[in-house]
């Protein structure tokens, strides 16, 4: 290995897409078990290395020397070997501070909650206590090293007014979870989640429902990525490098999700902006009839409507919200469920194709479009629903390929 990234469960991770983007040097990822972790260090069979969970305090007897301040935090993210020796550095800090600045929370004078006791939440309280909070509370299962409960969090500390989620509570494979309700804090004025994938972790997803600013780890990710290029090459990058790299990465995992009335274009207009892009196109009634053996039609005739909408939320949360980087066309009644929402925010910019009733034609296939009178009636429900879910309106009464357009030019710069 040249340069890499070692993790115990690697399989999500971004840090190859991101460092290829700062340099033409290989990176590579690998997952090394528990185990085999002493030997890897002992070898020191690369230049320089990305550590992450759960490795940031284990490779620290193996250092010759670290930086004050992943000394102090007592966690290393970044190693690069020097004559034969291995310095440690923490750049996770650095990515950090610039993504809670980037969305406008301010830490001063503010009672801050960090969830979790690993390498990244030492992290969170050192940002915390640099950016001028005035309580840090550490948060764990078990309450140890000096941590409270949860429980004592929700009864004792319902006042919290920012929160830092470092635990892997909500990543892939349980996109669902969160670590507290984000309810049971009134006081809340930021929420920030260093996980990444999902893009928009579920805790992320109910902060944003009341307005709370909050986001996901991608961009600390990204800047404390090009803070360990920078050590790993001995350069400097210019202040624009990580916005930069941040919306390059962003584009390549969000999911372009098409929604809107049934006969409105989307499958046809999903297949062509996936050809442009060069991604995977993935229609959801095609994965649903791929589930169920059966047609759409046979569905609602033998089981119902409310069957078949169970049906279409369980194939898009287990086979479709989990994937980065694809394009996908729902049916036109999947936004009625907000868990569906959800699934298709976690990891995707949600576009309603806008396609005036006089243009929406009804079909046979289509149980609940299959007349005029039914169309009519479906996009008067639900016409609001579409507008309110959605990220950006597309004008849907044009070609194929002047909505596809216009679909590639808005992603392209959001």
């Amino acid at each position: 290995m040249k340069y890499g990234c070692i993790g115990e469960h690697l399989g999500h991770s971004f840090s190859k897409e991101i460092h290829l983007s700062l340099s033409e040097n290989p990176y590579e990822i690998r997952e090394i078990p528990r185990e085999g972790l002493d030997a890897f260090m002992t070898e020191r069979d690369f230049l320089g290395i990305n550590v992450t969970i759960p490795y940031k305090e284990d490779v620290i007897p193996h250092l010759f020397w670290i930086s004050e301040q992943a000394k102090s935090i007592g966690a290393v993210n970044t190693i690069v070997k020097k004559e034969g020796k291995l310095y440690g550095y923490n750049t996770d800090f650095f990515g950090m501070s610039d993504l809670i600045r980037r969305i406008g929370v301010s830490l001063c004078g503010k009672k801050l909650a960090v969830l979790g006791t690993g390498g990244t939440s030492r992290t969170a309280v050192a940002v915390g206590k640099a950016m001028g909070a005035c309580r840090i509370l550490r948060v764990s299962r078990t309450a140890r090293e000096g941590a409270i409960d949860y429980e004592t969090l929700r009864q004792r500390y319902a006042d919290t007014q920012v929160i830092i989620n470092t635990t892997p509570s909500g990543m892939f494979p349980n996109p669902n979870a969160t670590p507290v309700d984000i309810g049971d804090f009134p006081h809340l004025e930021g929420v920030i989640d260093a996980i990444y994938n999902p893009l928009r972790p579920e805790l992320v997803l109910e902060a944003k429902k009341r307005g709370i600013p909050s986001e996901g780890g991608l961009f600390m990710l990204v800047a404390q990525a090009v803070r360990a290029s920078e050590i790993f090459l001995n350069c400097s990058y210019s202040e624009e490098t990580v916005e930069a790299v941040y919306g390059k990465i962003l584009r390549q995992k969000e999911n372009v999700v098409l929604v809107g009335m049934p006969a409105s274009g989307k499958s046809t207009v999903g297949r062509q902006i996936a050809k442009r892009l060069g991604r995977e196109f993935f229609d959801l009634d095609e994965e649903i009839v791929r589930e169920a053996g059966c047609s759409i039609p046979e569905i609602f005739e033998r089981d119902g409507e409310s069957a078949f909408r169970d049906l279409e939320a369980f194939v898009l949360r287990e086979r479709l919200a989990q994937k980065n980087g694809i394009v996908l066309a729902t049916g036109g009644g999947a936004i009625l469920r907000d868990e569906n929402v959800d699934q298709l925010r976690r990891n995707g910019r949600l576009y309603f194709l806008d396609r005036p009733l006089s243009m929406l034609l009804p079909t046979e296939d289509r149980p609940l479009g299959n007349s005029v009178d039914a169309i009519k009636k479906r996009y008067e429900e639900r016409y609001e629903r579409y507008c309110s879910v959605a990220d950006c309106r597309i004008d849907g009464s044009g070609s194929v390929d002047e909505v596809a357009s216009l679909i590639e030019k808005e992603f392209a710069n959001s």
